[in-house]
C-alpha cells in the first residue's frame, strides 16, 4: 500500500511544456500586433505587451531589442502574409479578368480576416521608418498589378496604373474598417465576412477590369 501511494499522480508530476523560441516569438508578435492594434503605437508600452503575453518584461527583451523592433518586424510579417497571398492568386489564374479578381479576393480576405494587422498599418504613426509597412502593401499590390496589364504601353505608364489600383483598394480597405469600427452589436460570423470579401473583392474587380481593359497609349 505504502508504494502504491508514493506512485505520483500523472497530472501531478507533467511538467509544463515550455514554447520553443519559434513558437514564443510567433506568440509574442501575435500579441504584440493585437496590443499595437488596439492602442497605438505611442500608448503601448512594452510592459504592456509582456503582460499581454502572460511573460515578463526580460523574456520580452531576449527577442525584441525596443519597441520600435517589435512594431518593425510586425510590419514585416504582415506584409509578408500578403503578399503571399497574392502571389498565390496569381498563380492560380492565367485569364487577365480572373487573375484581376483572385488577387482582389486575396487581398479582401486577408484584410477581413487579419483586420488588427491591416488597421494597424493604415494607422502607423507619422515616422517614415514606421510606415514602411504601408507602402509595402502599396508596392506589393503594385507589383501584383502591373504585369497583368494587358495593354500596349510603356512600363512607366503600366507602374502608374498599378498604382491607381492600389489606391482604389486602399480606400475601399480604410472604409471597410471605419465601418466595422462604427458598428455596435455582435461581431459577423465567418460565413458573413466571407460574404462581404468575395462582394467587395466583385465589386473592386469589376471596376478595375472596366477601366483597365480600355487603357491606350497616351502621351
Amino acid at each position: 500500500m505504502a508504494g502504491a501511494m508514493s506512485t505520483p499522480t500523472a497530472t501531478a508530476t507533467a511538467p509544463r511544456r515550455r514554447l520553443t523560441a519559434a513558437r514564443r516569438r510567433r506568440q509574442l508578435i501575435d500579441v504584440a500586433l493585437e496590443t499595437f492594434a488596439r492602442s497605438g503605437f505611442n500608448a503601448t508600452t512594452m510592459e504592456d505587451i509582456a503582460t499581454a503575453a502572460g511573460v515578463t518584461k526580460p523574456l520580452l527583451y531576449q527577442h525584441f531589442a525596443s519597441k520600435r523592433a517589435l512594431y518593425l518586424e510586425l510590419i514585416d510579417d504582415v506584409t509578408a502574409r500578403l503578399v503571399d497571398e497574392l502571389a498565390r492568386a496569381a498563380g492560380s489564374q492565367t485569364v487577365f479578368r480572373k487573375q484581376v479578381h483572385a488577387g482582389m479576393l486575396a487581398y479582401f480576405r486577408f484584410t477581413i480576416e487579419n483586420q488588427s494587422a491591416v488597421g494597424m498599418l493604415y494607422d502607423a504613426p507619422h515616422d517614415e521608418e514606421l510606415a514602411r509597412g504601408l507602402r509595402s502593401i502599396q508596392d506589393a499590390i503594385a507589383d501584383f498589378v502591373s504585369p497583368l496589364i494587358e495593354a500596349d504601353i510603356d512600363e512607366e505608364h503600366r507602374r502608374t496604373l498599378a498604382i491607381g489600383v492600389v489606391g482604389m483598394t486602399e480606400g475601399v480597405t480604410r472604409h471597410w474598417l471605419r465601418q466595422r469600427q462604427q458598428r455596435h452589436g455582435a461581431a459577423p460570423g465567418p460565413d458573413e465576412l466571407e460574404k462581404q470579401a468575395i462582394l467587395l473583392a466583385e465589386q473592386v474587380s469589376d471596376l478595375a477590369w472596366s477601366g483597365l481593359r480600355g487603357v491606350r497609349r497616351v502621351g
